[in-house]
């Protein structure tokens, strides 16, 4: 069958013209073409082309759109800023000087259905997944869904503008963030616009917010600790710098209160830090940026939020953007935390978009790749060979429960996939236990492999002490006759429970932690009252401080506990609670 090719214009071509476009048109599709003139006195100057889904654009809109295409590619690969504006007046007179019409064909396809943030186009055939599409009305989307004859896109915007019909243009470039040092200190939304008010950001790049993670070879063992200066975890459930640790529990159990705490705690370490707000409200998001301004820690800190309010398609996005400029600063030999606050809201938001995509329901209305949504994200978590760098990006994933489910199909889903799990339990919590951290249930795959030589000395038998105060709490329920070897038993165990409690924001030192766990497993709050614990603590950390400070500098400096050290702290423990005695 014949191929026709259509010139739109508002005249038709002389006969030197219409040589010329059959030349080139033969040379592109073959010799079986035909070409016909559609006049259209809208096209003043210039005309279009069509042959297929292939467009020819030079008419005046054309022409300036492939020359804005053409200094956004040379800004972005010269890292230009917005405040060179010299440079970039330079930049702009010679792209026009050595400006010419551009033969690739653009690629446009019509609008047929739009709502609820999701368009669905026909045409653009040989579209791909993940690509970024523009519509006439200047909003972006991208392309989630490819059947025969149309594809599915999802909005990162707007689609009031967007009606049956508007036309619709390939880009060729997959979904990316702007990234670069001028994001710390910065709350953006999911595209990388800043949400503060404090003006442009100035970028050093752009990178895809979907990259491969990191293979075998380019990766090296998790063995540095990411202190979290919660007693609790860093003594029992380390974590490591490259690690992918859950927290994991019912709604207000102080999850994101733990992910925050590390933030704070990272102050003066060298670690910078991301927190993506997915599906939050935005006074939570207000509250929790309040907190680390307060605490001076916006200024290693990016926040990224993707809020309640806003569309499913940038919820879906936010925590690969987050990883994408986590990325950058691992790239540059850097240690990065990233806090994904939370993945549940997360997977409900991707839900959405696939139903609405008419993606086929799985289990609870999950579309079948719920599970590589969040491995290929979590993936990206790593500690860098020393040839690309040594940095390393740290992820703690938030995932919330229903009534304690943890065999609820998105929590086994990360569980699976990341590295040990923080699991705070609602009981705990409501019994005045802060972090509520359950010790049976919480793991770390990594363990001792990324814990300082003072911390494993020091906490001992605290796990196996723990564990059995647990098991002899729900005993004793059934007796009240116990002997004082039982007593003495569950009176220690109480009292390590109650050492283990913090206030949010105060996160303690190494040095602190390794005094309060060799005191406590020393018996040396054997005489203090349950109720006066954590005073006596706080009072025994300042004495240290004030009369044992060269001690503390060593364990904090060298991450060394000798057995000197050890014995040393346990006599000006056991002295001190003499005297307080």
């Amino acid at each position: 069958m014949d191929k026709k090719a259509y010139l739109y214009a508002a005249k038709a071509p002389d006969g030197a013209q219409q040589i010329r476009f059959l030349r080139f048109l033969k040379n592109k599709y073959g010799d079986d073409i035909e070409l016909c003139f559609v006049e259209d006195s809208s096209l003043k100057g210039g005309f279009k082309l069509t042959c297929g889904e292939d467009v020819y654009n030079w008419t005046a809109e054309g022409r300036l759109r492939q020359l804005k295409d053409m200094l956004a590619d040379m800004e972005s690969g010269r890292g230009l800023k917005a405040s060179e504006s010299g440079e970039l007046l330079a930049l702009i007179k010679k792209s026009i000087d050595d400006f010419h019409l551009n033969t690739v064909p653009e690629e446009e396809g019509r609008v047929k259905t739009v709502g609820d943030g999701i368009v669905v186009a026909s045409g653009l055939e040989s579209v791909t997944y993940g690509e970024i599409v523009v519509f006439e009305s200047g909003v972006k989307g991208m392309v989630q869904d490819l059947r025969k004859g149309e594809i599915g896109v999802i909005l990162f915007g707007d689609d009031e503008d967007i009606t049956e019909g508007s036309l619709v243009r390939r880009t060729k470039k997959t979904a990316g963030i702007p990234v670069g040092d001028g994001y710390l200190g910065r709350v953006v939304d999911a595209l990388g616009n800043p949400l503060d008010g404090l003006g442009d950001i100035e970028d050093d790049g752009y990178r895809a917010v979907e990259a491969p993670a990191p293979g075998i070879i380019e990766r090296q063992p998790v063995n540095e600790p990411m202190d979290t200066g919660l007693l609790s975890i860093d003594s029992m459930f380390p974590i490591g710098r490259g690690q992918r640790e859950l927290i994991i529990g019912d709604r207000q159990t102080g999850k994101t209160t733990i992910a925050i705490d590390t933030i704070l705690n990272q102050q003066d370490k060298g670690v910078l830090c991301i927190y993506v707000a997915i599906g939050q409200k935005a006074s939570s998001v207000a509250r929790t940026v309040g907190i680390l301004k307060k605490r001076d820690a916006m200024k290693y800190t990016v926040v990224v939020n993707a809020s309640a309010s806003d569309p499913a398609p940038l919820q879906y996005i936010a925590p690969y953007a987050g990883t994408a400029i986590g990325e950058y600063f691992m790239a540059k030999g850097k240690d990065v935390l990233i806090i994904y606050d939370d993945l549940s809201k997360h997977a409900i938001a991707y839900r959405a978009l696939s139903l609405l995509l008419e993606r086929s329901p799985g289990r609870e209305a999950y579309p079948g790749d719920v599970f590589y949504l969040h491995s290929r994200l979590l993936e990206r978590s790593a500690h860098l060979s020393d040839e690309l760098g040594g940095g390393s990006l740290t992820a703690l994933p938030i995932v919330e429960t229903q009534a304690g489910d943890v065999s609820a199909y998105i929590p086994t889903n990360i569980i699976s996939i990341t590295d040990g799990q923080i699991f705070l339990e609602s009981d705990l919590f409501f019994a005045g236990q802060r972090p509520a951290v359950n010790v049976g249930l919480s793991v770390s795959r990594v363990g001792g492999a990324a814990q300082t030589k003072a911390m494993k000395k020091a906490c001992g038998s605290l796990r196996l002490d723990l564990a059995q105060y647990r098991e002899m709490e729900v005993f004793t329920q059934f007796s009240s006759d116990l002997d004082e070897a039982t007593r003495k038993q569950l009176a220690y165990g109480q009292g390590l429970m109650r050492l283990l409690r913090q206030h949010s924001s105060s996160p303690l030192s190494l040095c602190e932690q390794v005094i309060v766990l060799v005191s406590a497993t020393a018996h040396c709050f054997a005489d203090v009252e349950i109720e006066k614990i954590l005073d006596v603590r706080n009072e025994l950390l300042e004495h240290f401080h004030r009369e044992e400070s060269g001690l503390c500098a060593t364990i904090e400096n060298t991450g060394i506990l000798s057995d000197t050290d050890k014995e040393r702290i346990i006599t000006v423990a056991k002295e001190f609670m003499k005297n307080k005695a």
